[in-house]
């Protein structure tokens, strides 16, 4: 073989492989591969009579190439650089229909590179000369064509013409399908989830990304790593920051690996937000500096201001938090002056949140005139306007009224904001996505509440209006109806995985043998099934809130508490009759504070044979507690009551609360109700439908002997031994009128839709409860624990109890603490008798739990 040809030969294998691993997102190896090619090519012998034509239009595409991924790598300006090489080198080339198509290749690599630079406005006009010559002079140019459709949608995006962006990426996926290209297809997907993503729509974002997670799955798995990190920005607008931070720790060593500068970095900014989310400041500092650094050496203008935003964004938050204003008094200045720089590269929603930020830090400072001055240069928000964005420009709005003298204004503003924020959250899929929403709306709901308590002090109006506020900003994930499901066959495989892990996981750990890499594949799969159950259908049809005079009607002669903390004090509003109060209970840090030690002190004393002097001592402990509590928030609330039943909204770690436990409350009937709303919606059962008496194994004593209910529902269908599968308890769920549960339990409080079940082949999920067509009307937990919640933003609980309440049931009665086998066996015994005679549930428990309420920590949630 001739040198010529073999120089040829060892430089296109290395093109070659330089753009596989471009394409497969490793642009680091791309470069070293591209370097190499052009290495070889400058060995090449200059021909005698004319010039090497392969020599030279090979250069010439091994330059395009490398433009790109140096411009991922190394900066922006060093891609041009090499485009501007590659444009001398092509001139080499005779006229022709080559030279002339790789101009064209040429130019639109120049566009891709100036928009991966942020520069859109610039590349918008490249794709707009460059697409008209595809189409009318390219023959057979349906891959040029439509990866140069498939960009630009992404410029219009990154301009705000969604409309725009939608024709382009319409007719690229069209074309893609139509020639089964299944990369393409994957980009467009990927792209048709940004779209939706940037109209709000996270459902639909996650579904495309899952779609484009499919296809490059199958053709090339390296492009994963991006489209992980638009699940975690779709997360992040979904307000599930830890979530969003679980995929980008997983996901940045992979990318760092491969070298992609620009990905990394937009990773670390990512990630900057969600620790935003999750109130640390420093992490978020962290992540926002290191990327402004990546983005500067890249010579990326636009990206950099974005992550020095980012950075500035943990500075005030971290200000406002401390409500320390004044200790940086640069700070408003340098995000007036970021403000400027955004606006001019064209960025309007971060320009406009450095100044909502400003706004809010000159207002802490008490320069009012110029916090009113700032907020008015801050353009309204657009349809495409992040939520996030738009509840602080609401925020900012509400909080100079509240500075000017202008209350209603600033209630207008929350209702207004809270509104669109519901309007979002009906859109969503998955109980965990709608529940997630509510922390961008939670500052403007504390804002609210502020206003309306100090009105609700002096009199019933206020107390009402109080009340009302307390029901549009709390627990809102309880006031829809479920929708029918649409089942996903991956979904209930990647359970049924979940669930012989789970089995194995425990047979091992009993045997003594290693169990890290089981429980990192059943991490791995609940990460995925979480994923899955974000939008394999919506979640649900949203009801109205209750009005009070709704409320007042469906309480007849009950008597309905909602708490609320504000300034350091627990206050409850009283919906008596038709009449509404806000009363002062105490301290509200000292009331969790001990409600923490007595369910500590219920946790020691649950053990049957615990020695007699220990059990009196933890029994005295416990009842000092409970005195104090009940001192603190029930024995006000109880003067009035007589014999009614008494429903309670209660917050945060108060949900835990064994409220049977308190002397004035004890053997008078509580329900524990997430809103007045979701009491109401739960109130109408309709006592219909079978019994269903379960039994999972290794449950020791009597309370594991379902069997023995037979004598209190004759007609019950009891599941327990080898038949108490999860399939079959799933099965039996369906449709009862009251299903008793005993199995061991746990809930799990970093993820509480798999809080679960022991059963038979393994554990029955609260995941799986949410699919039900017919939710247990009632539903009785003879296990520790799952009556327990983990409490998002909002008030919204979510557990293997409020998944049920969630999902349908209106009654569930479960354990806020661990509870001995021969207590839980002797309260189930008293509880069933009553509710076979026609007692009211929470009436039914209250009986039952007052012979011993220390041991006996059940509570009614739901209706009771």
């Amino acid at each position: 073989m001739p040198v010529l040809d073999r120089v040829i030969a060892a430089a296109t294998d290395f093109y070659t492989r330089g753009r596989a691993a471009a394409a497969d997102q490793r642009p680091g190896a791309a470069v070293r591969l591209f370097r190499q090619a052009l290495s070889r090519l400058a060995r090449a012998p200059e021909p005698e009579d004319e010039p090497a034509v392969g020599v030279t239009e090979l250069r010439t595409r091994v330059l395009i190439s490398l433009a790109a991924a140096e411009a991922e790598v190394t900066s922006t300006e060093a891609g041009l650089a090499h485009l501007e090489a590659a444009e001398t080198v092509r001139l080499e080339l005779p006229k022709g229909g080559l030279r002339s198509s790789l101009r064209l290749i040429i130019s639109l690599q120049r566009a891709v590179v100036v928009m991966r630079a942020g520069r859109f406005a610039d590349a918008l006009v490249l794709y707009d000369v460059v697409l008209p010559t595809i189409e009318s002079e390219v023959d057979d140019g349906f891959l040029l064509l439509v990866r140069t459709l498939n960009n630009r949608a992404l410029v219009h995006m990154a301009l705000n013409k969604p409309a725009a962006a939608h024709v382009d990426l319409s007719r690229a996926l069209t074309l893609a399908v139509d020639h089964g290209h299944t990369l393409l297809e994957a980009k467009i997907r990927q792209n048709l989830g940004d779209h939706a993503q940037l109209l709000g729509d996270v459902p639909e974002a996650l579904r495309n990304y899952e779609e484009a997670a499919r296809l490059f799955g199958a053709v090339m798995p390296g492009s994963l790593l991006v489209v992980r990190l638009d699940q975690a920005r779709a997360l992040l607008t979904a307000g599930l920051g830890e979530e969003a931070a679980r995929h980008l720790d997983e996901a940045l060593p992979q990318l760092r690996a491969n070298g992609s500068g620009q990905h990394i970095a937009e990773a670390e900014v990512a990630r900057a937000a969600a620790a935003l989310l999750e109130g640390d400041f420093a992490l978020a500092r962290k992540f926002s500096s290191a990327a402004r650094r990546r983005f500067l050496r890249r010579g990326n203008t636009t990206w950099a201001e974005i992550a020095g935003l980012a950075r500035l964004r943990a500075d005030a938050n971290e200000v406002l938090t401390t409500h320390d204003a004044r200790s940086t008094p640069r700070l408003p200045a340098e995000l007036v002056a970021l403000a400027e720089r955004l606006s001019a590269l064209g960025v309007r929603d971060e320009a406009a949140v450095a100044r909502l930020l400003a706004v809010r830090l000159l207002l802490r400072r008490e320069e009012i005139d110029e916090a009113a001055e700032m907020l008015a240069r801050v353009p309204k928000p657009r349809e495409t306007t992040p939520i996030d964005h738009r509840m602080l420009f609401r925020l900012c709005r509400a909080e100079v009224a509240v500075a000017t003298g202008r209350p209603r204004a600033a209630l207008a503003q929350a209702r207004a904001g809270l509104r669109e924020l519901g309007m979002i959250r009906d859109r969503m899929g998955g109980l965990d996505l709608v529940c997630g929403t509510a922390v961008h709306g939670e500052e403007l709901g504390r804002l609210a509440m502020r206003l309306v308590l100090r009105r609700a002090r002096r009199n019933a109006a206020g107390a009402r209006r109080m009340f009302a506020w307390l029901e549009r900003t709390r627990a809102q994930v309880y006031r829809y109806e479920p929708l029918p499901v649409i089942e996903d066959p991956v979904l209930s495989q990647h359970i049924t995985e979940m669930r012989h892990l789970q089995r194995t996981i425990q047979r091992a750990r009993l045997d003594g043998e290693p169990v890290k890499v089981l429980e990192q594949r059943y991490s791995a799969l609940q990460h995925e099934a979480s994923r899955l159950g974000w939008y394999t259908s919506p979640w649900g049809r949203p009801r109205p809130v209750a009005t009070p005079d709704e409320v007042v009607e469906q309480l007849g002669d009950r008597v309905l508490v909602s708490l609320v903390p504000y300034n350091g004090q627990l206050y409850s509003v009283v919906v008596d009759r038709g009449s509404f109060r806000l009363l002062k209970l105490g301290p509200y840090h000292d009331i969790v504070e001990t409600a923490k030690q007595l369910h500590a002190d219920l946790d020691a004393l649950a053990p049957d044979h615990l020695p007699p002097m220990l059990a009196e001592t933890v029994a005295a402990s416990a009842v000092r507690r409970a005195d104090k509590l009940d001192a603190l928030i029930s024995a006000s609330l109880v003067k009035t009551l007589d014999d009614r039943e008494l429903v309670i909204v209660p917050i945060g770690q108060l949900y835990a609360m064994p409220w049977g436990a308190l002397p004035s409350l004890r053997g008078h009937p509580v329900s524990i109700a997430p809103s007045a709303t979701a009491w109401i919606a739960a109130k109408r059962a309709a006592d219909t439908g079978p019994v269903l008496l379960a039994g999972g194994p290794g449950v020791p004593g009597a309370v594991g002997e379902v069997s023995k209910l037979r004598s209190v529902y004759p007609d019950a269908r009891l599941v327990e031994g080898t038949d108490a599968t999860s399939t079959t308890v799933l099965q039996a769920l369906d449709g009862t009128r009251l299903a008793h549960l005993v199995a061991h339990g746990a809930h799990e409080p970093a993820n509480a839709l798999f809080s679960r079940l022991e059963l038979v082949d393994g554990p029955l999920f609260a995941h799986e409860t949410a699919r039900l067509s017919r939710p247990p009307e009632r539903v009785v937990l003879a296990a520790c624990e799952l009556a327990m919640s983990h409490i998002r933003p909002g008030e919204e609980a979510l557990g293997f109890a409020g998944t049920l309440l969630a999902s349908g049931s209106h009654t569930v009665i479960g354990a806020v603490a661990r509870v001995g086998d021969r207590a839980a066996a002797d309260t189930m015994a008293d509880l069933h008798r009553r509710l076979a005679e026609g007692t009211p549930p929470a009436l039914a428990l209250a009986e039952a739990i007052a012979v011993d309420p220390l041991r006996r920590p059940f509570v009614c949630l739901g209706a009771g």
